[in-house]
């Protein structure tokens, strides 16, 4: 075989083998950062996402999906599963962030943030473990919050959504378990996403205030003093996902800067 041929079929093998995961939500802030980590880290990445990626990432490519739609979960898993031949690993970031009270909270806005972060990763992890089950391994990390630890004022509807959020990691640990598929919770504090910023926004507007002066006393809050970043909880994603995390399971982890220790 040419010299060049055989250059070609090696390295189309080797991404034939790379390992595969699927991000919900990936193609802004925390997403993002956990798409480029693992592609960085050798994986082929999935992002089902309603929009495309903010910039290109090599080795990522996006399905357009609305994953509130438990359907159009399936059929985009299905499609990367015929294609790929495998999930080894996913992890359900898709989420919406609102602030208002329980009082201040209608029915339809509930029903939607429900749909979208409790049971947007109901449809992934349903979808993609038949193929985790068949292969004998898998991870699985949703994004939680430090509200899967404390309560905060004018959260009631997102503090629910993570607070089950932890729950479904501690169940799907437990029930899976046997078949090598581990499953965790990162729990993110304050950090500076299209989201964060979209809810300070909401804040300025409502109230009247700086938006300087406020994004410096979100910062104050943490005892480490700043803002988390994207990448803060980018890494600590793809460590649980990997061979170094093996015996890791059922467990919420907090990426709060200290937040919570207080």
């Amino acid at each position: 075989m040419p010299r060049w041929r055989r250059k070609y079929v090696e390295g189309a093998m080797k991404k034939q083998n790379r390992p595969v995961c699927i991000v919900t939500g990936g193609s802004l802030g925390i997403g993002f950062a956990v798409c480029k980590q693992f592609a960085e880290e050798g994986y082929q990445v999935i992002n089902l996402d309603i929009q495309n990626f903010a910039e290109d990432i090599a080795d990522s490519e996006w399905v357009h999906c609305d994953v509130s739609q438990v359907n159009e979960v399936k059929h985009a898993v299905d499609g990367i599963v015929n294609r790929y031949g495998k999930v080894d690993a996913l992890v359900c970031n898709a989420g919406r962030h609102i602030s208002a009270t329980i009082e201040d909270t209608d029915e339809t806005t509930l029903d939607s943030i429900i749909s979208l972060n409790i049971k947007g990763a109901y449809a992934a992890i349903k979808a993609c473990l038949p193929s985790m089950k068949a292969n004998n391994s898998g991870a699985i990390v949703v994004m939680g919050s430090d509200q899967c630890f404390v309560g905060k004022r004018n959260s009631f509807a997102y503090g629910l959504t993570k607070s089950a959020l932890a729950s479904i990691a501690k169940t799907t640990a437990l029930d899976y378990a046997s078949f090598q598929i581990r499953a965790n919770a990162v729990c993110p504090g304050t950090v500076e996403t299209p989201l964060f910023h979209n809810a300070i926004d909401n804040y300025v507007a409502r109230s009247g205030a700086s938006k300087d002066e406020v994004v410096a006393e979100e910062a104050a809050a943490q005892p480490l003093g700043r803002l988390g970043q994207p990448e803060d909880v980018a890494e600590l994603v793809c460590f649980l996902c990997s061979d170094k995390a093996k015996f890791i399971t059922g467990s919420l982890y907090a990426v709060d800067g200290g937040y919570t220790a207080q």
